[in-house]
Parts: structure tokens; sequence; C-alpha cells
């Protein structure tokens, strides 16, 4: 079983510069999910897609074993991440002479998942056989007891009410929270659908602490709190 590990970083982002190659826990982001990819034993090949060639040095640094110069079209603001990851792959088949089963792409704003949460979410994949395994943690908030939409009127609702009064969230139906941390392919799903999330995908669960995605100065913050409660 041949599997890849895809690192998608571009250099573009609007609303935090650079986010991607930040320095928290002691290292750029980048590097945090190329060494969390390798430390993992998992992969006959780890690769990083970027537009910038200061992204792909960091990932050499690393360790990354392959480095893809993404393309323009797949770098813009509203490209979506699914085609740059097929790029990637397909650019390191060529490179490898075969094609992989399983491909699994790590975002860099998680760097605080583990080894051991890839290699949890893969074994699911290969032992249910499902489409795809997205990782994920139980969700703090619920859309049936105080998630909110808010009408035209600007009255607020419940965003999944269920008919019956729920009056606190243990009692609501358990949701997830995808948490970005790993993303596990067959090669075929990747290729056949344009959403990680299919008609056929199961759920890896992983620890809220190992999970927190940094999209805010708050949470770059906290998460190095976490790095240095580590340590």
């Amino acid at each position: 079983m041949r599997r890849l590990a895809t690192v998608c970083a571009r250099a573009g982002s609007k609303g935090a510069p650079d986010k991607n190659i930040r320095v928290v826990g002691g290292k750029p982001l980048l590097a945090h999910a190329v060494g969390c990819a390798l430390a993992s034993g998992l992969f006959d090949a780890v690769a990083v897609s970027s537009d910038s060639e200061a992204y792909l040095e960091i990932g050499r640094q690393a360790g990354a074993g392959h480095l893809i110069r993404r393309p323009a079209e797949f770098a813009t603001d509203t490209a979506g991440k699914i085609p740059a990851i097929r790029h990637c792959m397909l650019e390191v088949e060529a490179a490898t002479g075969g094609p992989f089963d399983i491909v699994v792409d790590l975002d860099v704003t998680t760097p605080l998942r583990a080894p051991d949460d890839i290699a949890g979410a893969v074994a699911l994949l290969e032992r249910e056989r499902p489409l795809t395994v997205l990782s994920a943690n139980e969700a703090r908030k619920s859309p049936y007891f105080n998630l909110v939409e808010v009408d035209g009127r600007g009255r607020a609702a419940l965003s999944k009410p269920t008919g019956t009064a729920i009056k606190a969230r243990q009692a609501a139906p358990r949701v997830w929270e995808l948490n970005g941390a790993v993303y596990v392919w067959w090669r075929h799903a990747l290729m056949d659908h344009e959403m990680g999330l299919t008609p056929d995908t199961l759920i890896h669960e992983m620890p809220a602490e190992r999970g927190w995605d940094i999209d805010s100065e708050l949470d770059f913050a906290f998460v190095e709190f976490l790095f240095q409660r580590r340590r």
C-alpha cells in the first residue's frame, strides 16, 4: 500500500500574511506538519506544495522529500485546496514511477496533531474502507442547543431545531467539528470528489487540545500556550 502525505501552504494569505510559516512552538507551522508526517513512519513520500520558493525551502529543511511548485491557478484566494492536492500527487507520482493508494493531507494550521492522530485516521480508512476519513473533535457548541441563525427580521432561532426543547447541551445529539488536522483519501476518491466530506466519510476523533486550528491572533497565543505547557 503506497501512501503519500501532502502539506499545502500558499504564500498569499490576505488575512494573516505568511501565516503558514509563522513560528509557533519553536518552528514554522509548515515544519510542524512535515515533521509530524515523517514521525508517523507511514509514508512512502512526503511532499510540500507551495507557490513560494521560500516556503518550499522551509519544507526541504524540515525533511520533505518532494517540493512541488504550485501553479498560479491553484494558488488564488478562491482556488479550492483539492486541486492543489491532486496536482501535488500527480507530480510526485510522475517522479516516483507509480500511483499511490492513499493520500493524506495535513493542514499547516493544526500544529498540535500527533503522529498517532495520523496513524489512527489511516488505519480507520484501511479497516472500514470508506471513501474518506476526516479528523474531528467534539464541538463545544451545538446547532441543537446554542447555535442560532438570524432571519430577515433579525429574529434568532436554533440552527437545527428538533421539535423538542433541549435544556442542556449534554442532552443534544453529539456534533463534531472538523479540525483540518488529518484528511485521508483513497486515490480514486480524491480524483472523483471536490470535497473531503463525501457521501461515505468517517470521522477520526481527536482530543480537542490536539485539534486546535489557528485562524486568529488569539489562536496563535493559545496554541503557543499549549506548546509551552507540553514542556
